[in-house]
């Protein structure tokens, strides 16, 4: 059975267009690959702390004893251990809201989720294959201004530093603009979505 986590960072909730967009990923996914198990990982619900110094200093002092199974360490060995990876979150100030941000540093750990060869050199630990980034953008960010974008690139970077070889991203963007048919766009998206799924 393939393992999926799903790490839902859309902070509007059920009236996120980009959660909407997942959802109907997801429902893809299943409808394709019914031996697949999906975990949902709501970081609204979860609320995780921050790495303010008291927390920071918490989690040096577990990893320098060795305690890697502590609960601090548990988003971590859930996300070194998955099998394929779907992350959701929205466009915001041209990266994803500060709750995925805090999600990261919670499970960038060393002896988890990537170390380092006797050289040295970094090795990801992680288990899955692919990593997808959904997500909806107010503006047009893939064309002349893609430098601008923050967000894919950071998750992009983030999987060769786990060792996952393959980062998609699923994006409908202009939604915001008043030229565009926002029904439409997020219409092809989802056409785009349920294909994806079929080989994800």
């Amino acid at each position: 059975m393939s393992e999926l986590l799903f790490v839902n960072a859309c902070v509007r909730g059920e009236r996120s267009r980009t959660l909407g967009l997942a959802r109907r990923f997801l429902e893809a996914v299943l409808a394709k690959h019914p031996d697949c198990s999906i975990t949902e990982r709501n970081l609204c619900a979860e609320r995780l702390q921050p790495q303010y110094p008291e927390v920071l200093a918490e989690r040096d002092a577990l990893w320098a004893a060795g305690r890697l199974d502590q609960p601090m360490f548990e988003p971590a060995r859930q996300f070194a251990a998955a099998d394929q990876i779907v992350i959701a979150a929205p466009f915001w100030d041209l990266n994803f809201p500060a709750i995925l941000k805090i999600y990261l540093e919670r499970i960038s750990v060393t002896d988890i989720t990537f170390g380092y060869s006797g050289k040295g050199d970094m090795v990801g630990q992680c288990r899955a294959e692919k990593l997808l980034l959904i997500t909806t953008r107010g503006g047009s960010y893939s064309g002349e201004l893609a430098w601008m974008e923050m967000g894919a690139r950071q998750l992009e970077a983030l999987c060769a530093m786990y060792g996952i070889p393959s980062f998609q991203c699923l994006c409908a963007e202009g939604l915001d603009d008043v030229r565009n048919d926002k029904a439409a766009l997020l219409a092809e998206a989802a056409a785009r979505a349920e294909a994806l799924a079929a080989e994800f």
